[in-house]
């Protein structure tokens, strides 16, 4: 195995897979004893020891099995989207406006604004994964066809997943919207017959404890009578809310200063070498004609 301590009680950290020792680290560090060593509001820790904590939690879960100096080269946004309001002069005159036409214009950003202010800002911190769920590892763990995304490269890896339609064995590789993924049905456990038993339906049988991880997130269109899912667009983030699921608040601070950590330490340039090495990414293959995809 790639790290038999992968769900060592004593660390704590939340991974992705649907292990009952995972889900058992992931509510020590929701609601158990491990959770007031996030709280740093309080804390006596120095702003860099919060920030190392954080950066460790964040990648422990967001894709503990990349090379850290290949995820800060391949996988950060340079920077976060602005979600700052923008400040309008407010009309003075309402007859005007009505003569305009630009009433129903007002109160439709009188409505947003007020939505803006009551939910807060979009929660963008978490944006700078959005990379990490691209890869179609990860993809196949987020439509539930595998029980860990360690399995997930697996199937990858030993040729049970399609890329549309043809065999695809690099598990690095970053998906574009509109691809879609297919596993074989014979790779998937919970699709599974138990020997025991014999029935004309097609089984489904969850392992025990998996049901808090069973969603399918916003951005992928998912169908388990075919065994295949399309990535319908990046993941997003709106007032609120975040498509990239996470065990930590995504505008809370463990993202914010493993974000604040990467910002500081990332690798600024690229060589020609560097960029010859960089994982395969869909989104700049797939319009080049001349170019194997």
């Amino acid at each position: 195995m790639r790290d038999a301590n992968v769900f060592a009680f004593r660390k704590a950290m939340p991974r992705m897979s649907w292990s009952p020792r995972n889900l058992y680290n992931l509510w020590r560090r929701s609601c158990g004893a491990e959770a007031e060593a996030i709280d740093f509001t309080r804390s006596p820790k120095t702003l860099f020891q919060q920030r190392w904590i954080s950066k460790a939690l964040v990648r422990a879960y967001h894709g503990d099995f990349i090379n850290e100096k290949i995820f800060k080269r391949w996988y950060l946004p340079d920077t976060l989207p602005d979600v700052r309001p923008r400040q309008h002069a407010p009309s003075s005159n309402g007859d005007l406006d009505a003569f305009a036409g630009r009433t129903e214009y007002l109160e439709r950003r009188k409505k947003k604004a007020s939505d803006e202010k009551r939910k807060g800002l979009a929660p963008v911190g978490s944006l700078m994964l959005a990379e990490v769920e691209r890869r179609i590892d990860v993809f196949i763990f987020r439509c539930c066809f595998a029980h860990s995304v360690y399995e997930a490269r697996r199937l990858v890896v030993h040729g049970s997943v399609l890329l549309n339609g043809k065999k695809h064995t690099n598990a690095n590789a970053r998906l574009a919207p509109g691809d879609m993924v297919s596993v074989d049905p014979a790779a998937i456990r919970f699709l599974q017959e138990p020997e025991s038993t014999q029935s004309s339906l097609t089984p489904f049988n969850l392992p025990p404890y998996a049901s808090p991880f069973v969603f399918i997130p916003a951005y992928a269109e998912v169908s388990f009578p075919t065994c295949s899912a399309i990535y319908v667009r990046h993941p997003t983030a709106r007032p609120g809310y975040s498509e990239i699921p996470t065990p930590y608040d995504a505008d809370g601070e463990v993202i914010r200063l493993a974000w604040e950590w990467y910002a500081k330490m990332r690798p600024r340039t690229r060589s020609k070498r560097q960029m010859a090495r960089e994982p395969e990414n869909r989104s700049k293959t797939q319009f080049h004609p001349h170019r194997p995809l």
